[in-house]
């Protein structure tokens, strides 16, 4: 439903994506929370759309007045434009081998899933979905190999219905996460980690790729903050 499916593909219905970018901006709560629910049911074809809704969610947990900033216009209008402009996702080819990408970004979270597919005896270009979240405020506090490691459970669980008995590939610019399964756990919440990702052994296969050569690295992980009020981390 809202999709056009092929043999090959999966991409949005432009007919109903139409209807609502002729409405103008919302304004009220009730509209935003009906703009949010369109869009976040064609979430997997869009890149960081956790990090792009963040101001217009804030917006539903408050019982104050609705209030359009500047802020929450660019963010209604990027959303709007990656939904025009959205990522081709295919179609999983289970007997090829796939390749999951995450990127542990500053208090978020954003991973794809590529398939190794030919179309026309050529290598397909493009992703099977997009997942991303923000990282919570007690996630917040940890430290930096913590934060990678919860990024490559998290992204197991949530992908594990095309991740199960696969053969694929991690692809990760933390060189750490490639010992995560040979290290002796430091506390209780990365031993459970290690236990978690202990049922892909022999499936899975965790690839560093420097920041320098993977390009979809985003540089917002490597600058340093500073330490304010909202970044306490």
């Amino acid at each position: 439903m809202g999709h056009v499916v092929s043999e090959l593909s999966l991409v949005i219905d432009e007919n109903k994506v139409v209807a609502v970018l002729l409405k103008p901006i919302p304004q009220t709560k009730k509209e935003i929370e009906s703009f949010l629910g369109f869009s976040g049911y064609y979430r997997q074809h869009i890149t960081d759309f956790a990090r792009i809704s963040k101001s217009l969610y804030k917006i539903c947990d408050q019982q104050k007045v609705c209030e359009m900033t500047e802020e929450r216009v660019q963010s209604y209008e990027e959303l709007e434009k990656s939904l025009t402009k959205f990522q081709l996702t295919l179609m999983p080819d289970w007997k090829r081998p796939f390749k999951l990408q995450i990127e542990c970004l500053w208090r978020r979270i954003r991973c794809f899933t590529k398939p190794k597919r030919m179309i026309n005896d050529k290598p397909a270009a493009g992703s099977i979905c997009f997942i991303s979240s923000k990282i919570q405020t007690t996630e917040a506090r940890y430290r930096e190999i913590q934060i990678e490691f919860l990024c490559q459970v998290w992204a197991l669980e949530k992908l594990n219905y095309y991740l199960d008995e696969k053969v694929f590939d991690v692809i990760t610019d933390c060189n750490s996460v490639r010992y995560l399964l040979s290290m002796n756990p430091p506390n209780r919440l990365m031993l459970r980690w290690k236990i978690a990702i202990q049922e892909y052994t022999g499936n899975m296969i965790i690839v560093h790729k420097h920041g320098k050569i993977d390009k979809n690295a985003d540089g917002l992980s490597r600058w340093a903050l500073e330490n304010t009020p909202e970044n306490s981390a």
